[in-house]
């Protein structure tokens, strides 16, 4: 009978085996728990990226006004347009009131343009704004500063900025600045004469031609209510024409206060531009509103005119 083999003895294990074994059931061990960091760290990171984008739906809604459902942009801040008009009918309400032949409306509509105020115009004509609303401000959002009646919004009421500061107002304002006003007003006093196809001659500045600086602080009267739709020739009987020359970007300065014209189904809005004059004829077929502000601060200056000779005010002169 052939002799059985006996199976070869394992040495015994020394301490090298042992630390193998060890190493391996460490690295075993290991394995998950760096796997669920990495699941973390990935979690953690898709987090993050959903809040941001929550946040920037969130600032991107907010800044467009998502309650005005416009249905068109007349004119977006990123273009320069030497001209645009639209005509509209005319509205009854110059009916009621005095007609002037060459001058009260029969062509009706809105316009806007980039070329008639340089960038460099708007920037001065803010410095203006500016430094007339350093003596003041409202505590709500809306704050005005009228060269020619000399009101200023300051706190929760109103004051007259040449006999409350007096010869102060001198170290404020210079000659130059008002001269930059008249010229200014005269650029878009012609702007819409061509426009509408009157004589310049046949225009009148009218009050109130005011500044506003309008920012996202709560309102604390009605005055600093801007957002309300409205009808310049209703509210102020004297306008026939109204224009505003904007002073800050949107959407850069600020989010939110665009102008919206009121159509039913068909809103328009203009985004305002520094040195952009948006014009229009003051009755109801451009009925409007302001879109509140969310955020920064929003500079423009409100300027028109009327037919009637009777309700013309003469240009703010230095004091």
């Amino acid at each position: 009978m052939a002799p059985q083999r006996r199976a070869a003895t394992k040495a015994p294990e020394g301490n090298e085996g042992a630390d193998r074994r060890n190493r391996s059931s460490t690295k075993k061990d290991r394995a998950p728990r760096e796997t669920q960091r990495l699941w973390q760290r990935s979690w953690l990171r898709i987090a993050g990226l959903g809040a941001g984008l929550v946040l920037t739906a969130f600032l991107l809604w907010s800044s467009l006004g998502a309650d005005d459902g416009v249905a068109e942009v007349l004119a977006r801040r990123g273009e320069v347009l030497v001209g645009r008009f639209i005509e509209v009918p005319c509205s009854e309400d110059y009916d009621s009131h005095r007609r002037f032949e060459g001058c009260t409306p029969r062509k009706c509509g809105r316009g806007v343009t980039d070329a008639i105020i340089t960038r460099e115009e708007a920037e001065r004509i803010r410095s203006i704004a500016e430094k007339g609303l350093s003596l003041g401000g409202s505590d709500g959002g809306a704050s005005i500063l009228d060269l020619h009646s000399g009101a200023l919004s300051v706190g929760k009421h109103f004051v007259n900025l040449y006999r409350y500061f007096g010869d102060k107002i001198q170290n404020i304002f210079l000659e130059e600045d008002f001269q930059l006003y008249r010229d200014v007003r005269r650029k878009v006093q012609l702007t819409i004469a061509e426009a509408f196809g009157i004589s310049a001659a046949s225009l009148h500045l009218t009050k109130p031609t005011f500044f506003s600086r309008i920012n996202s602080t709560e309102a604390r009267t009605a005055h600093d209510e801007y957002w309300h739709a409205h009808v310049d020739k209703v509210t102020y009987g004297s306008f026939d024409y109204t224009s505003l020359l904007y002073l800050s970007d949107y959407l850069q300065d600020f989010g939110g206060g665009r102008f919206v014209f009121m159509e039913e189904g068909a809103n328009k809005t203009v985004e305002p531009r520094a040195g952009r004059v948006s014009f229009f004829t003051s009755g109801s077929e451009n009925l409007h509103r302001v879109e509140k502000v969310y955020w920064g601060t929003r500079y423009a200056i409100t300027i028109a005119f009327s037919c009637n000779p009777d309700h013309g005010i003469q240009d703010p002169a230095f004091p």
